[in-house]
C-alpha cells in the first residue's frame, strides 16, 4: 500500500495491508524474513540501501511502516524490547537533565530509571499524573522529557493526555506515553499531541506470546533520526524473525482486541460483583472514578484487570486455583495469565513504594484473554469459591 493509502484506511485494512508491498521478486504475499546480518556491496559505496543489519534489515522495516500507520504516527523504530524503547527514549537526554515519570510504572522500567539510569546523571522525579497538576509542579528548568503510562500497570489509572501535552509542552519537554496497556486499538497518544509512543511489542501487538520486542513511534523526522542513531550505537535491535512474527500478530490486532475489550469488561463486571474480591480496577466500569476520562480519550479498555484479594493468603489462593488463566508472568496474548504483581512484575519495587501505590500482596492483575467468556468466569468462579 502507498502511504497516501495507508492514512485514508480504516485500522483493520491497515492492520493486514500498511507498510507492506508483496515481494517484488516472487509475489510472496506475507514480507520475507531477511535472516541475514550483511548485504554484499556492487562496489565501494555502491549498494542497495542496505549495508549492515544492526541498521537497516527489510523485515524490521516492515514491521516500523506498519506499527507507524496504527499509531497513526511517520516513523517507526523497533527494538529488542519495549524497556530497550523506553531507554532508547531516555538516552536522548544528557547527564543533568530531568525526567517527570509517572510513579506507577511498569517494575522494570522503574528500576530502569533509579537503578541504572539515574547512575549516568539523568534524574527522575515521580509523580501521580491522575492530578495534572503533580506533573507541572514536578517541571524543572532542565526538565526534557515526561513519560506517563496510560492505563498504568497494574493499577489501572490514567492520565490526561491532552492535559499532559499541553504542561509538557509549555516547558518545551517531550511527552512519551507508554501505550503498551492500551493498544493503538484503543487510544493514539500521538493524535492527542504525544510526541512518542512506545509499546512492548511482546504484548498485544504481537499477541501471541512468542517473541520479545518493543517499538517506538513518533511524527517527527528529526526525533526518529535521534533514536535511530541512539538504536544504531547502543544495538538493541531486534531480530528479523521476532518482527516477522509480531507483524503476523498485528495484522489480527483489530479482532484480537474486540476480543480482549469485550472479554476484559465481562470479567471486570463479574469481580466488581463476586463477595470474596475486595475491589476491582477497570476503567470500562462506570464505578472507576476516571471512567469519563477512559470513554473520551479511549475507545476500548483492554483486557487488563487487578483486583484486590485483602490479603498474599488469598491472592496466592486465586492464582493456584485457576485452570484456564495461568499462572504468569507478561500479559497480551490470546492466552488468559494471572498473577500477583507484587511478587512479580513489581518485586523490583521497594516495598514502602508499593504500598504507596497500592501494590499490595493481596492484589491481582489478570491479562483477560480471547477464550470463550463463560469458561474464564467458571474458572474464576471455582477459584473464588475454593477461598
Amino acid at each position: 500500500m502507498s502511504e497516501r493509502d495507508e492514512t485514508n484506511h480504516r485500522f483493520g485494512t491497515r492492520a493486514i495491508h500498511a507498510g507492506q508491498e508483496p515481494e517484488p521478486a516472487t509475489g510472496a504475499i506475507m514480507p520475507p524474513i531477511f535472516q541475514t546480518s550483511t548485504y554484499v556491496q556492487a562496489g565501494l559505496g555502491d549498494h542497495k540501501g542496505y549495508e549492515y543489519a544492526r541498521v537497516q534489515n527489510p523485515t524490521r522495516e516492515a514491521l516500523e511502516r506498519n506499527v507507524a500507520a496504527l499509531e497513526g504516527g511517520t516513523h517507526g523504530i523497533a527494538f529488542s524490547s519495549g524497556l530497550a524503547a523506553i531507554e532508547a527514549v531516555v538516552k536522548l537526554l544528557s547527564a543533568g537533565d530531568h525526567v517527570v515519570s509517572e510513579e506507577n510504572t511498569y517494575g522494570g522500567t522503574h528500576r530502569m530509571f533509579t537503578k541504572v539510569l539515574a547512575r549516568l546523571g539523568v534524574e527522575f522525579t515521580f509523580v501521580d499524573s491522575r492530578d495534572p497538576e503533580q506533573i507541572r509542579d514536578a517541571m524543572r528548568p532542565e526538565t526534557r522529557l515526561v513519560h506517563l503510562e496510560t492505563p498504568t500497570n497494574p493499577m489501572m489509572r490514567l492520565c490526561d493526555l491532552e492535559a499532559a501535552v499541553e504542561i509538557a509542552h509549555e516547558r518545551e519537554a517531550l511527552l512519551c506515553v507508554d501505550n503498551t496497556f492500551a493498544s493503538p486499538y484503543n487510544q493514539r497518544p500521538l493524535q492527542l499531541g504525544a510526541d512518542i509512543a512506545v509499546h512492548s511489542s511482546t504484548k498485544y501487538l504481537n499477541g501471541h506470546s512468542d517473541i520479545i520486542g518493543g517499538i517506538a513511534v513518533v511524527n517527527d523526522d528529526a526525533l526518529a533520526e535521534d533514536l535511530r542513531f541512539v538504536r544504531k550505537s547502543s544495538g538493541g535491535v531486534p531480530g528479523p524473525m521476532d518482527c516477522w512474527l509480531c507483524l503476523r500478530g498485528t495484522k489480527t490486532l483489530h479482532l484480537r482486541m474486540e476480543a480482549h475489550n469485550r472479554n476484559g469488561e465481562a470479567v471486570a463486571r463479574f469481580l466488581q460483583e463476586h463477595p470474596a474480591v475486595e475491589e476491582t480496577h477497570y476503567p470500562g466500569l462506570p464505578s472507576h472514578p476516571q471512567h469519563e476520562l477512559a470513554t473520551r480519550q479511549m475507545t476500548g479498555f483492554t483486557g487488563m484487570v487487578a483486583v484486590e484479594m485483602g490479603s498474599g493468603e488469598r491472592a496466592r489462593g486465586l492464582v493456584e486455583g485457576t485452570r484456564i488463566f495461568a499462572l504468569a508472568e507478561s500479559l497480551g496474548g490470546v492466552e488468559s495469565l494471572i498473577g500477583v504483581p507484587a511478587l512479580m512484575t513489581h518485586a523490583s519495587v521497594p516495598p514502602e513504594r508499593r504500598a504507596v501505590l497500592g501494590v499490595t500482596d493481596g492484589l491481582v492483575r489478570l491479562s483477560v484473554g480471547v477464550e470463550d467468556p463463560d469458561d474464564l468466569l467458571e474458572d474464576l468462579d471455582r477459584a473464588l469459591a475454593s477461598l
